[in-house]
């Protein structure tokens, strides 16, 4: 028995060894990873050109922003095919009232809708910023603020490190009025790029969009077309709602950091309005690089074979036309519509009646 004893003993010694090398080993293995990562993290701050990054020196981050069925995947697929952007979305870093509702519906833990309601929703993550020694005296919510910036970074810069490009983008739908407030809160040095589209072809398109996913959508018995009774005040009202803010504080709050593309723009001058954004983001403008972005994202590839305005309605880029509203509203739907978004219609310039 003794033996044995003594046998246990020395093979647990062993065990008890090489664990303990292995951990060592697996200690070393992530310091060098750590090192290597702060290395390319100080190389990539050395070789950003001047004049391409902020005050700062930090890398150009813009975020594209838009009501949905704006167009807005299309303008990320876009400027994603520059040499120099890497863009990608949705992130949903911004929103910090808004939840999806059909994740609420499936999961009973009520999962967050954005990196931002994440942090203001972590109940012991505030309540250590509140009476942390680093930071009790001091504004809980601007602390909170800081935190998702930080974490924002953290993504943003990390895939960027990765791509070997310069500027990084997310596509940052207006899932609230306020989403223009809260990227000047928490990135007031962005620059944000809103793409506009007629709201009744945003509003058709988001009505194909919610038949695709299975929600109820019977035609309505009091006007014969294809929304429901109060489907198009809601999406008439939230486009108002969104755009009509954005619009009017972009400008304000971001200053020049504040551009806006029409849809119907891009369909009409395509190289025309890259080259602009890409100048306003601060990469190379030139004719080729935008050239190649408007091929990668060509609605022939988008939709693998159709040509413009050749319809799948089961399809997220059905159309691509601008104007097909016209062949979908009925007179009601144009009262109702002009009823809740026609002051914002006439003011940006579309026709209305």
């Amino acid at each position: 028995m003794e033996m044995l004893r003594r046998a246990k003993a020395t093979l647990d010694d062993a065990t008890g060894a090489l664990r303990s090398k292995a951990s060592k080993q697996a200690r070393r293995q992530l310091a060098l990873k750590d090192a290597e990562i702060s290395a390319l993290r100080r190389e990539l701050a050395r070789l950003r050109p001047e004049g391409h990054g902020t005050d700062t020196g930090r890398v150009p981050v813009f975020f594209v922003v838009g009501n949905q069925k704006s167009g807005t995947t299309w303008l990320m697929r876009m400027l994603d095919a520059h040499p120099e952007i890497l863009c990608r979305g949705e992130g949903r870093f911004f929103g910090a009232s808004w939840r999806q509702k059909s994740l609420i519906q499936k999961d009973t833990r009520r999962p967050p809708s954005s990196l931002y309601n994440a942090v203001l929703d972590a109940e012991f993550l505030k309540l250590w910023v509140e009476r942390s020694v680093w930071s009790r005296n001091d504004s809980a919510a601007e602390h909170l603020d800081n935190l998702t910036r930080m974490a924002i970074d953290y993504f943003l810069e990390g895939e960027l490190l990765k791509s070997g490009k310069r500027a990084v983008g997310d596509k940052s739908p207006l899932l609230t009025p306020e989403t223009i407030h809260e990227i000047s809160t928490i990135y007031p040095e962005a620059k944000v790029i809103h793409i506009l589209r007629d709201g009744r072809d945003v509003a058709v398109s988001a009505a194909y969009h919610t038949r695709n996913f299975g929600r109820s959508n019977k035609r309505s018995e009091a006007n014969g077309g294809m929304f429901l009774e109060e489907q198009l005040e809601k999406l008439a009202a939230e486009w108002a709602s969104r755009v009509g803010k954005t619009v009017a504080d972009g400008p304000e709050l971001l200053g020049e950091n504040y551009a806006e593309v029409r849809y119907e723009d891009l369909l009409q001058s395509p190289e025309k309005e890259v080259q602009r954004l890409t100048r306003f983001i601060g990469v190379d403008p030139g004719e080729e690089a935008a050239r190649r972005c408007v091929v990668a994202a060509s609605f022939e590839r988008l939709s693998k074979g159709r040509q413009r305005g050749e319809e799948d309605p089961s399809s997220f880029f059905r159309k691509g036309v601008a104007g097909d509203w016209k062949n979908v509203f009925t007179q009601h739907d144009r009262d109702v519509f002009d009823e809740e978004a026609g002051e914002l219609l006439s003011r940006l310039g579309y026709e209305t009646g």
